[in-house]
């Protein structure tokens, strides 16, 4: 098998991991839902993330598998797997590595800037993070198709822009730290494989040409 050959079928390897990894994911917090449910959501209010209540710090792990109604996760749910799929396409080690940083940095936001009388819960800090993951991957990575992703996300999905402004009865907070984390992650964990700029390689190859030779190199 070419280069190519062997380029395009680890790419498809890893979709596959990826799209099974959410797939799961999705599993344990809808699974955890019901259990929520059942108990009257005493879940989300006994391992919630409460703003400047030092008991509940460590629960800025266990606040996004929790949600506190049927609306809350079927509204996360849908993008969670779209930008978390996108996310971990590339490689589920670093996409774990990702899902870390978010998850923390959304909890330690939320806990420093959100309302002390209120309790946090869900996974919308996580997709706010995966969303500016994949807006800003495909720059700091040189990847074209990545780049191309990254825009489409953000002219399909402008409307998650306004979840990053103050809302009364929102976890605004968990959101703009998620996201900011999510930026951050994608430089962190960018591509250290000293990749030049595709259409560096000549002087004359147009950006469609670097685009068509990176489609060509997956197989596509």
């Amino acid at each position: 098998m070419d280069a190519k050959g062997r380029t395009a079928e680890i790419m498809v390897a890893e979709a596959r991991k990826a799209f099974w990894v959410m797939v799961a994911f999705l599993a344990v917090i809808w699974v955890v839902q019901i259990v929520n449910w059942t108990s009257g959501y005493a879940l989300s209010r006994d391992y919630g993330v409460q703003a400047w209540h030092p008991v509940t710090l460590p629960n800025t792990l266990s606040a996004p598998f929790l949600h506190w109604s049927w609306e809350h996760i079927e509204a996360n749910s849908g993008p969670l797997f779209i930008f978390g799929f996108l996310s971990a396409y590339r490689g589920v080690v670093r996409f774990l590595s990702v899902t870390g940083l978010i998850v923390l940095v959304s909890g330690l936001g939320a806990w420093f800037t959100s309302d002390p009388d209120g309790i946090g819960v869900g996974a919308s800090g996580v997709v706010f993070g995966y969303f500016g993951y994949v807006l800003v991957r495909g720059a700091f990575d040189r990847h074209l198709i990545d780049i191309v992703v990254g825009v489409v996300m953000a002219l399909c999905f402008a409307y998650q822009f306004t979840g990053l402004l103050p809302q009364e009865g929102v976890g605004w907070q968990a959101h703009l730290f998620g996201f900011l984390a999510g930026v951050v992650g994608g430089w962190v964990f960018r591509d250290r494989g000293g990749r030049s700029r595709p259409a560096a390689a000549s002087p004359q190859q147009s950006p469609r040409s670097a685009l068509l030779k990176e489609l060509d190199d997956l197989g596509l």
